[in-house]
């Protein structure tokens, strides 16, 4: 996730609910892992929002942009692996312990930053930090004072507070003075609902808000690693318990198929480096036949490119905008009640609300919920008086009433009703597929060193839900951004669930091998 004050940032997301550390244990091989119990259920509720990662659909949303647009342990001789909590697809995180006696912390893991941060326990004003764990100097015996402010500006919102010193846990490695920032300030609801206290960066310092010394760096300098190499393996099956793992100083053999394709990076920073060309169903798009430049990013949950080629393929896999799909369910439910009902001169502004979509507030239809046309828990989430659907309606009787004030006929207004839908906008880039045509889908790939790198549409497209209520989500989306930085590919966990992918400071490199 990049987090410099100029770019956006993995506020990233999420509910409040947490997951606790069950075990810990030394493998073999050298291998020191940390256990994380897996919560596996949720309520359908929280399903659609939890999927990217959030409580409510208007966090989700904001924080979907910010997340994307962000720019971007043992002794000496062992690996220490961490696991990762898989949450959906979406959102992978470990614990970290700071201080002694140790606090616990549930963190992102973030390739597409470099600072660490947690809550402060002198933050006082923040909704945020009251529904997390917040750091407690005073009661830390190896706490070292610095106190410089410090601040991340991120999209849709910001962190601030201040650097400190103290011991940090990765795994069963200790840190000594590592400086992180004590966030005073959360402002905003994006962590608020989020299901991780804080952050631990993995790029570059130079990225570094305050030039701060990265975790990674200090693994290296005090000895802690054998190798000057990490490595993330992504469990893309939510149903299991392990997450996934990030191993520090080395590679786990059992966690990738063949070798790794290694290309270098070419701007320190983020992990940037860069592509060849896209495929659609093995045909080239030609649009980065002559390379683009992209980023390696854990904090990303879905995979980000240009416009221009990520509409191809959304348009090639049958993707839509999902309140474009909701708006079209609205009137295939509707339509012809929301007709008869204008024709037979009822009040417009009661409508909705008489055939159930929204309640009258006695000036116009607030939300309510309507199984048939989006599940009722999921409309719940959009937490304001006038969700989704709501909207959507009310759209389509001001619609109807002007054209039944041209005296079209019946067929004629539905037409333009849906032909109205399909040229809405998709909030933040979202678009969903019919579920049932995901095996009729093509392979997407993208050239790195000379080897394609296939997606199917399983790898590609986020499920939620079961049955009938199932809703499919396209894991590509827009983003664009300009030069000299840009254009640039954000390959985020979509692709990174696909392939094991290495972290090579020493060699300063990226690799990428077929996940087992």
């Amino acid at each position: 996730m990049g987090n410099n004050s100029n770019m956006v940032m993995l506020g990233l997301v999420l509910s409040n609910l947490l997951f606790s550390l069950a075990s810990s244990a030394s493998g073999g091989e050298g291998l020191h892992r940390i256990g994380l119990k897996k919560f596996n259920k949720l309520e359908d509720h929280d399903r659609l929002a939890a999927r990217l990662g959030f409580t409510d659909v208007e966090s989700m949303r904001s924080a979907m942009k910010k997340m994307i647009l962000q720019y971007y342990l043992g002794t000496a001789g062992d690996e220490d692996i961490v696991a990762l909590k898989n949450y959906l697809d979406a959102q992978y995180y470990g614990e970290i312990s700071i201080g002694n006696p140790p606090q616990k912390f549930t963190v992102i893991f973030d390739t597409g930053s470099s600072n660490m941060w947690v809550p402060s326990s002198k933050c006082y004003f923040s909704v945020a930090c009251y529904v997390h764990n917040k750091y407690k100097s005073s009661e830390s015996s190896t706490y070292r004072e610095n106190g410089t402010s410090a601040a991340i500006q991120y999209g849709t919102g910001s962190i601030s507070g201040f650097f400190s010193y103290d011991d940090v846990k990765v795994g069963a490695i200790t840190v000594k003075n590592q400086e992180f920032i004590e966030a005073t300030k959360e402002p905003g609801v994006t962590f608020v609902a989020a299901k991780f206290d804080g952050l631990v960066g993995l790029g570059f310092q130079e990225i570094a808000v305050g030039k701060a010394v990265p975790v990674w760096y200090n693994m290296i300098q005090q000895g802690l690693v054998k190798d000057p190499v990490f490595s993330f393996w992504l469990n893309r099956n939510p149903n299991e318990d392990q997450g996934g793992e990030i191993v520090f100083g080395g590679v786990d053999p059992a966690h990738f198929k063949g070798e790794h394709i290694y290309v270098p990076v070419t701007q320190k920073g983020y992990w940037q480096f860069n592509m060849g060309d896209v495929l659609i169903g093995g045909k080239p798009t030609g649009y980065c036949a002559k390379g683009c430049a992209a980023i390696a990013d854990s904090g990303t949950s879905l995979l980000a490119g240009p416009t221009a080629i990520i509409t191809e393929i959304n348009q090639a896999i049958g993707a839509s905008g999902m309140v474009s799909q909701q708006c079209k369910s609205v009137v295939e439910h509707y339509g012809q009640t929301i007709l008869n009902l204008l024709l037979v001169e009822a009040n417009p502004r009661k409508i909705c609300s008489q055939i159930g979509i929204c309640t009258f507030d006695g000036s116009h239809g607030v939300s309510t919920g309507i199984e048939s046309v989006v599940n009722k828990k999921e409309r719940e989430l959009s937490g304001g008086s006038r969700d989704a659907s709501c909207s959507v309606c009310e759209m389509a009787v001001v619609w109807m009433q002007n054209q039944l004030s041209q005296n079209q006929t019946q067929d004629k207004i539905l037409d333009y009703v849906n032909q109205l839908c399909e040229k809405l906008p998709s909030p933040m880039g979202q678009s969903s597929v019919d579920c049932e045509k995901i095996s009729s889908m093509p392979i997407v790939s993208f050239t790195i060193g000379g080897k394609t790198f296939d997606l199917s549409p399983q790898d590609y497209i986020l499920r939620v839900g079961e049955g009938a209520q199932a809703q499919c989500i396209s894991g590509f989306t827009a983003l664009d951004v300009p030069p000299p930085r840009g254009p640039l590919w954000i390959l985020g966990d979509v692709f990174m669930g696909r392939y094991h992918t290495v972290f090579d400071y020493g060699k300063s490199r990226v690799g990428f091998a077929q996940a087992a």
